[in-house]
């Protein structure tokens, strides 16, 4: 039987997508079971380099999700508004959905997947997150006898190529993000990117996920890379530390609820994220039994997204073909939870931090540091001088896990303490 797909979106992924989907040979038998039948665009005169029969390519995406004809669109457009106004107009058309849209699974998941629970379709988004990397499909199957604990990732290549840069070169942010836009691996507004909305997106999927509840997006504490300097760069590799944007999704149970965020962490040196550089992502799971396994891979791209868009149509595929389950929708490859997740306060959360302060170069500096820190019980694990930036004293502490709430608190106390008024905060990130 063949199944016709609509196309919706004909950039560097969709165009990967039809080269495979119109090149089966060397590939999956059931390839051979999916056509292209209609394809949306914005313009029909612009030069591609897929050739499509007469009448396929249409800028009417509208009547796309309509079309009585086609049993799965594809998504690829892009933004927020416009691919849920057509997602959600084909899911009420009865098809099945694939997108790499994470954005609009992120923000409107919970309209989305409602909707395709009560017209009985499947919403697949393997492409989402990670580009190539196939971490959707294990979260759901694969890792479904274990208990995950924690999932941390790199899964934006645009920030992690700049901290590669930032570290290989000794260079600043503004000239590394430069030569990321020329290289194309930054868009010309990169603030998706730099300050960790993308990231953001992705470990909500990944959460939902993992930890079987809805994602408020507004409930993910998120930091950018933005204000990362050399000199943090220099003064983390003297420490054995690296500099990674991380997302971290971790249950507590002992608070039994889950903590979210994105930001700058310092990683030791000999952690499995450590050797992450450039454009690739990775994805490390805890879980129990199993213990820690990583998911390593191109997180962008033509082919990388690509493939992972038509494993997607081969999973619907290969369902549609098979007898119907009596019970609808097979339970691995639809979304069956509607609660949401307990979100844990950041205040609450134990984590450890890195600390760059810049001072007078005066006695006590130090250990007036230290004495506001130890009011608000904050362990410290290091607090030493580095050096002179501007003729202020550097100073770096690294703690022990503490709760943030005390963390922050101290650093309210060190702004207010009388005795080291000219005292300034250049930098604070977590520690892995």
């Amino acid at each position: 039987m063949t199944y016709n797909i609509g196309l919706l979106g004909l950039g560097t992924v969709g165009t990967g997508t039809a080269e495979i989907l119109l090149n089966p040979d060397g590939r999956s038998p059931l390839l051979r079971d999916i056509r292209i039948h209609r394809v949306g665009v914005r313009a029909l005169n612009k030069p591609r380099t897929v050739d499509f029969e007469p009448g396929v390519l249409t800028t009417n995406l509208d009547a796309i999700v309509a079309d009585p004809e086609i049993d799965i669109i594809v998504e690829l457009i892009g933004g927020v508004e416009r691919a849920r106004e057509l997602i959600l107009a084909a899911i009420a058309h009865g098809k099945h959905i694939v997108t790499a849209n994470k954005a609009v699974i992120a923000r409107h998941g919970d309209e989305i997947f409602s909707a395709a629970q009560t017209a009985g379709v499947y919403v697949l988004l393997e492409a989402a997150v990670g580009g190539g990397i196939p971490i959707i499909q294990p979260l759901k199957q694969s890792l479904g006898g274990n208990r995950i604990e924690r999932v941390t990732g790199i899964i934006n290549g645009t920030t992690n190529y700049i901290l590669t840069q930032m570290q290989d070169e000794g260079a600043a942010f503004d000239d590394v993000l430069a030569e990321a836009q020329a290289l194309g691996y930054a868009e010309a507004d990169p603030t998706a990117d730099v300050d960790g909305f993308d990231a953001a997106d992705k470990i909500s999927i990944l959460a939902s996920l993992a930890f079987g509840g809805r994602v408020r997006y507004e409930d993910i504490d998120r930091q950018g890379i933005r204000n990362i300097s050399p000199a943090d760069i220099t003064y983390a590799q003297q420490l054995g530390f690296t500099i990674k944007l991380l997302a971290i999704a971790q249950w507590s149970t002992a608070q039994n609820s889950l903590h979210l965020r994105v930001g700058p962490t310092l990683v030791t040196n000999h952690h499995p994220l450590a050797s992450v550089n450039g454009v690739f992502n990775a994805i490390l799971i805890d879980a129990d039994p199993l213990g820690q396994v990583m998911f390593y891979g191109p997180g962008a791209g033509k082919g990388a997204t690509a493939s992972a868009v038509t494993a997607d149509l081969l999973n619907i595929t290969a369902l549609l073909q098979s007898e119907k389950l009596e019970d609808g929708l097979h339970p691995l490859l639809t979304c069956t939870h509607t609660d949401y997740c307990p979100i844990t306060p950041t205040e609450a959360v134990e984590t450890r931090f890195y600390a760059r302060f810049l001072c007078g170069d005066r006695p006590g500096v130090i250990g007036h540091l230290g004495t506001c820190f130890g009011d608000h019980n904050v362990s410290l694990e290091s607090i030493v001088q580095i050096g002179y930036h501007q003729d202020q004293a550097e100073v770096v502490v690294v703690t022990h896990d503490v709760r943030e709430g005390d963390f922050h608190a101290a650093l309210d106390a060190i702004h207010g303490f009388e005795e080291i008024d000219d005292i300034h905060i250049a930098s604070v990130f977590r520690v892995l």
